[in-house]
């Protein structure tokens, strides 16, 4: 059978940087081609970033996306790289669309070009639009209508974009009605807890319907709330993993794998979905029998915990330096949330590009500052100390506030004072609020909710100690210092805005709480099913009339590291203004 060397290049793109992710591609597509690469191939929308939301809808976007492709086909070739075919994702408008619900002709495209000896050879557009979750590609694209297949080294490579898998029907029937011996999908799959299990069950069922072997390529790095995890694959026709990438960096995952001969007269015409297959022929010759050098395995794999950690750290570290910022500040208050996104910070950044702030009040408690204080000297970020008591007395001087307006101005003086820091010294702030707060208005608009970045945001209070003791304990199991003092792990969580205040003064416990809010927030269970399931009524009400009310406090939230299924923000889009109340 023939042979063919893939080069699958699971890297990072910034949104709307055409030259920064061109020159990515040239970078990769070298380092693919000097290591004897018959095929190369880069993620969806990699020439644009993704996802590029109503930038698609700018026909100056666009425009300057074909440009930047065709520039990308023209340098590859005088670069001495332009007779090895590179795949590479990219936006497209099309004069020649049909209408399709609602959407003019002439409207964008998420498509791939084929680019080889100099020129753009083949293009295509995503078939399956995804209209669910963080997606929204009906609002911006029109679906491709054929399938692409393109000979190289005597091997038919069938085509695909990313949700062209998830959906069935589409390519995947209509690669094996075409006779393809590769089905090569490019993704920009954003990261989800347990995903990479999901993923690879679907692959594997994918390349059985499609009855050839199965190459899916993704992306890493992060943009704004989402994270990309990379985790490429190829499996044969049988689902047997061949190769697999590593999780959250950057690979040119290199493979040398038999394939199927492309037959004499392939089958041509519509095949399913009503696809029209549109074949290029680059190379009909296989190549001359050569010793496998690249022969596969896979790369170790993470668990949960690891896993979800690694999304908040790309995450953190994208959002900042994917806007330019050079460095973090954050409250450090000695409780769990901030340490926790102190210890994220510092693995993404450095720790010297992460300042703390220690701002305590007349009630915060001495083991506070000192754990504050702990926490900078484990991981060598920078930390200052402000007390806020002065200010706090000279605001009570002019209004004399009592009860919450009074708990709630310490919040907001701690998150004036990081703004005012932040504007003279450059750093942007992170906000430690976590899913559980959020879920239920727990927090103080323009006080501890300030910021420009969320980084456990989606993570729930059970998951924050999770995370903080899986921390730990990786460092200790590589000789390192556990960055999160114990204390801050072990004591009562506290906002410390009144004597003696802790977090069940207010709330349930977190465990119960939060197994509430995973049915409500993430499985939109109603009242009943959640009442069904053995939790108080009396309970099930006041926390679901809780989140309800707080939906405008989560509308003016910094936007966070998306990690789980249903995050706020894109994922839960509910009317600030509502009548209805679940259970009542």
């Amino acid at each position: 059978m023939p042979q063919l060397r893939l080069a699958l290049n699971q890297v990072d793109a910034t949104v709307g940087d055409l030259t920064g992710n061109a020159e990515a591609v040239l970078r990769w597509t070298r380092h693919s081609v000097e290591r004897g690469a018959h095929l190369v191939a880069f993620p969806e929308m990699m020439l644009t970033g993704y996802p590029v939301e109503d930038l698609a809808l700018r026909a100056s976007f666009a425009g300057a996306s074909r440009d930047a492709l065709g520039a990308l086909a023209e340098r590859l070739a005088a670069e001495g790289l332009g007779e090895v075919p590179v795949v590479v994702g990219y936006l497209d408008r099309t004069d020649q669309a049909r209408a399709h619900l609602g959407r003019p002709a002439g409207a964008p495209r998420n498509a791939a070009a084929v680019l080889h000896g100099g020129r753009v050879a083949l293009t295509f557009a995503k078939h399956h639009l995804p209209n669910y979750g963080v997606f929204d590609e009906y609002r911006y694209f029109v679906p491709g209508d054929t399938l692409p297949v393109v000979r190289v080294r005597g091997v038919d490579v069938a085509l695909a974009i990313c949700e062209d898998l998830w959906q069935d029907g589409g390519r995947v029937p209509a690669a094996r009605a075409a006779g393809a011996g590769l089905l090569l999908a490019i993704n920009a799959s954003p990261y989800e807890v347990a995903k990479d299990d999901t993923r690879l069950e679907l692959v594997r069922r994918r390349a059985g319907e499609a009855g050839c072997a199965l190459a899916y390529l993704a992306m890493v790095g992060g943009q704004d709330e989402l994270v990309f995890d990379g985790d490429s694959l190829v499996v044969d026709r049988d689902g047997t993993v061949l190769a697999r990438g590593p999780q959250f960096e950057e690979e040119c995952l290199l493979l040398d794998v038999e394939l199927p001969a492309a037959a004499a007269e392939p089958p041509g015409g519509t095949v399913d979905d009503g696809l029209r297959v549109d074949r290029l022929t680059l190379s009909a010759e296989p190549s001359a029998p050569y010793a496998p050098e690249f022969t596969g395995g896979e790369a170790r794999r993470l668990d949960d915990a690891e896993e979800m950690y690694g999304a908040l750290v790309t995450g953190v570290r994208a959002y900042t330096e994917k806007n330019g910022f050079r460095s973090v500040l954050l409250g450090l208050s000695g409780g769990i949330d901030s340490a926790l996104c102190a210890a994220i910070a510092c693995d993404a950044l450095g720790p010297e590009r992460v300042f703390g702030v220690a701002m305590p009040s007349r009630y915060s408690s001495e083991h506070s500052v000192e754990d504050a204080r702990e926490l900078a000297r484990r991981t060598g970020l920078d930390l200052r100390t402000i007390p806020i008591g002065g200010m706090f007395d000279a605001y009570q001087e002019q209004v004399g506030l009592t009860g919450l307006a009074e708990e709630n101005l310490q919040s907001r003086l701690r998150g004036t004072l990081l703004m005012a820091l932040s504007n003279q010294e450059g750093h942007i702030v992170l906000a430690p609020g976590n899913k559980s707060e959020l879920a239920v208005g727990y927090s103080t608009l323009y006080g501890d909710s300030v910021g420009a970045y969320g980084p456990i945001k989606d993570l729930y209070k059970t998951g924050v100690y999770r995370l903080a003791r899986w921390r730990n304990e990786a460092a200790a199991a590589r000789g390192e210092t556990p960055p999160i003092p114990e204390n801050s792990i072990a004591k009562p969580p506290s906002a410390e805005l009144r004597p003696g205040q802790v977090d069940t003064d207010s709330l349930p416990d977190y465990d119960t709480l939060d197994a509430v809010l995973e049915r409500y927030v993430d499985r939109d269970q109603g009242w009943s099913a959640i009442v069904a399931e053995g939790f108080a009524p009396e309970l099930v009400t006041e926390v679901l009339r809780l989140v309800d009310r707080a939906e405008y406090k989560r509308r003016q939230y910094p936007p966070g590291t998306k990690i789980s299924p249903k995050g706020f923000g894109k994922d839960r889009r509910l009317p600030i203004t509502s009548g209805w109340r679940e259970g009542s």
